[in-house]
């Protein structure tokens, strides 16, 4: 554990002061130096490059990862003092969706981000052998399965980051279930306002939705804060049109108790939000299906703060769903409350004779917001086999 206290900076700012000079300190975590500590990188004298590097010796490359095994959990920052993250990059082995980052700040004992890997970086269909590029403001997703987010983090006192290896061996003594992760963590330690509030994201996942019920992005948070972004794994369990739904907002006593599954068995249904938008497509940023008039086709796209980058075709084969992959960042347009807050999408399709027709699809959604803590309980994270894709 390293700790140090800096004079001003502009955390709190992000790119608003990249010009000014700061008396903040920089910090950078690794498996080249776990505490990030000051002039403490590249010493180590043996690890899992030991082999590689023995005829060279400290300073070569000794140990650039860890391995993280079946069942367990790797911290991966430790930090105590007030500061912020910057930036992330990690590049796991093994099954993205059984892989859990888990964030705590200030000594919390529940985390304020739990989501998969895969999910966190917007990347849920993707895994150590495929490749779908992301190229946003905030996370990119560049070859090699290089995962990296911009998130600004900020910690007044303490910071610890976990990643739990979930996965496990299937009968085969030959496929162990380890993980072998290479990261970096970019941030560093000055004053944080008070007016900055903590960053959290939530996983929530349902294989088959309920009919006529709509999906809950996001329930229960209670306080002050912003709504920054939504990312959705979308699998479509019908033929046809699927991206009718709105998505609503309830914010500041817009839904009664703040609870979403609660106010439909009592209400109906029949509570009305403060922001309603007119189609799935069209809340990320897109239009008329997604559809390439030209091909036919639904047509990836990544820009700074919207896109679809991801689409799984049937193959014929055993691919016989299709995916989207889908983010919506409001960087430039956050969602602000003040008392309470929730995020629900609907699925919705077409049915006989042009009638809407609910849909009942494999929906998984991560939320991303800032808030001032403490935070409501989150939801219990899924079981292993209820996370994976099929």
């Amino acid at each position: 554990m390293n700790t140090y206290t800096a004079s001003p900076n502009a955390i709190g700012q992000a790119f608003g002061g990249l010009a000014c000079i700061s008396d903040a300190r920089t910090f950078s975590l690794s498996a080249e130096n776990i505490t990030g500590a000051k002039g403490e990188g590249g010493r180590a004298e043996k690890g899992v490059a030991s082999k590689n590097a023995d005829h060279l010796g400290t300073g070569w490359k000794m140990n650039p990862c860890i391995d993280i095994p079946a069942g367990a959990t790797a911290t991966i920052a430790d930090l105590s003092g007030s500061g912020a993250i910057r930036h992330i990059w990690m590049t796991p082995s093994g099954n993205y969706r059984r892989s859990i980052l888990r964030f705590y700040w200030d000594g919390e004992e529940t985390p304020s981000v739990e989501v998969p890997v895969a999910d966190f970086f917007a990347s849920a269909y993707t895994d150590f052998r495929t490749f779908a590029p992301l190229n946003s403001a905030v996370v990119c997703v560049n070859p090699g399965n290089a995962f990296n987010c911009y998130w600004e983090m900020p910690f007044r006192t303490h910071c610890r980051i976990t990643l739990e290896n979930l996965d496990a061996p299937a009968g085969d003594a030959s496929k162990t279930g380890d993980m072998r992760l290479y990261y970096q963590i970019d941030g560093e330690y000055g004053p944080v306002p008070d007016t900055c509030a903590y960053f959290h994201a939530q996983f929530r996942r349902t294989h088959s939705l309920p009919p006529k019920d709509v999906y809950t992005i996001l329930d229960q948070v209670k306080g002050r804060g912003h709504y920054v972004g939504t990312y959705l794994a979308w699998q479509v369990n019908n033929t046809g049109w699927w991206g009718e739904g709105e998505i609503k907002f309830y914010l500041d006593g817009d839904l009664p108790g703040g609870e979403v599954a609660r106010n439909v068995r009592e209400h109906g249904g029949a509570c009305y939000p403060t922001i309603c938008g007119t189609g799935t497509e069209d809340y990320f940023c897109g239009s008329y299906n997604f559809e390439n008039k030209q091909t036919r086709q639904y047509q990836e796209f990544s820009t700074p703060y919207a896109g679809m980058p991801h689409v799984v075709r049937p193959d014929g084969c055993y691919r016989s769903n299709t995916r989207f992959s889908l983010y919506r960042w409001h960087m430039a347009d956050p969602v602000r409350f003040k008392e309470d807050f929730a995020v629900t999408i609907q699925a919705l399709g077409w049915g006989h004779h042009g009638r809407y027709l609910p849909l009942r699809d494999d929906i998984a959604s991560t939320a991303f917001w800032y808030q001032q803590e403490p935070h409501a309980p989150f939801p219990k994270l899924p079981a292993p086999d209820d996370l994976d894709i099929i």
